[in-house]
């Protein structure tokens, strides 16, 4: 059933692209390479078993946790097409 000028899957598709942008954030948020032996912030030791489970880390976990604190995310309102994003 459409409704208005949106054409049938209209809204689906929103969602589905709300989705695609949040893993594509997601993964290009994931380490790569080699992992450090030392915080890049603090400077203290990462364990030896944070580094294998996570490849490529470079924080240690008080770090990562402060980083990913500050990195908050509004992802309450998928604002594409919405007639109220054309007003602001």
């Amino acid at each position: 059933m459409a409704v208005g000028w949106a054409k049938d899957g209209a809204v689906q598709e929103q969602i589905d692209a709300g989705i695609d942008d949040a893993v594509s954030l997601a993964r290009s948020r994931l380490p790569k390479g080699e992992s450090l032996t030392h915080c890049r912030i603090c400077e203290e030791e990462i364990p030896q078993a944070r580094r294998q489970a996570i490849p490529g880390v470079y924080l240690c976990v008080a770090c990562q946790a402060e980083l990913e604190a500050q990195q908050a995310v509004s992802t309450g309102i998928n604002r594409r097409g919405s007639k109220d994003s054309q007003l602001k």
